[in-house]
């Protein structure tokens, strides 16, 4: 049984939350988690960079010059990729870079990213996860009085109107609703905070149920 803390908006505890080792993927290859990483990396790219081969350059099929005589070398098209204006040799076409990971495994990579988070401390809830005002200065305010500092991961049930425009102008600072939460989120920010709501919904997605705060 794991148990994390909880904490009011002073920074204090206010209590813990058993998190079933069941729950959990600990120790598990993270072969997955990069799998699914790289995928969803793979997902985003357009795929739209496009050159010409030499047979799509504009031009005609007469040679430059004679074949001997000239001292120059052999040359039989104005298109060719050694020439300027020529076609591109093994360049870029559109193409899909998506790949396809199994739902299983990107469920299992998000149990494995999120267990690392729970095991490592890096994920701290909140009793209420709010603010007086949409004003960055109050919302960094929050952050030193729980002790975060860098890149953090912010997650409500619902993300608020004050939350979401006061989070905006704090680098390396991002906040997403739970239900939309990916491998990547957990991945790529050390600390995470969440309201008690948001980690009822983490909960459902690990595949269990979460016991309330003591």
């Amino acid at each position: 049984m794991s148990k994390v803390s909880v904490y009011n908006s002073a920074g204090k505890s206010a209590g813990e939350i058993d998190v079933s080792d069941d729950l959990l993927l600990l120790g598990t290859d993270n072969g997955v988690v990069h799998d699914v990483v790289v995928a969803q990396a793979a997902a985003k790219r357009a795929g739209t960079a496009s050159t010409r081969s030499k047979g799509e350059v504009a031009g005609s099929n007469r040679k430059p010059w004679r074949q001997k005589g000239t001292g120059r070398a052999r040359a039989g098209y104005r298109q060719s990729p050694i020439w300027r204006g020529g076609g591109v040799a093994f360049g870029p076409k559109p193409r899909d870079y998506s790949k396809k990971v199994n739902k299983k495994v990107k469920v299992m990579a998000f149990r494995c990213a999120l267990s690392e988070r729970i095991a490592d401390g890096g994920l701290r809830i909140l009793e209420e996860l709010e603010i007086a005002e949409p004003k960055t200065k109050l919302f960094v305010q929050l952050l030193e009085r729980q002790g975060i500092d860098g890149a953090v991961l912010i997650i409500q049930e619902k993300v608020t109107k004050n939350i979401r425009l006061a989070v905006r102008n704090i680098p390396m600072a991002e906040v997403v609703e739970a239900s939309k939460v990916n491998t990547v989120h957990m991945v790529r920010y050390p600390s995470i905070l969440v309201d008690k709501d948001g980690m009822d919904r983490l909960k459902s997605r690990l595949g269990g149920e979460v016991k309330g705060a003591k």
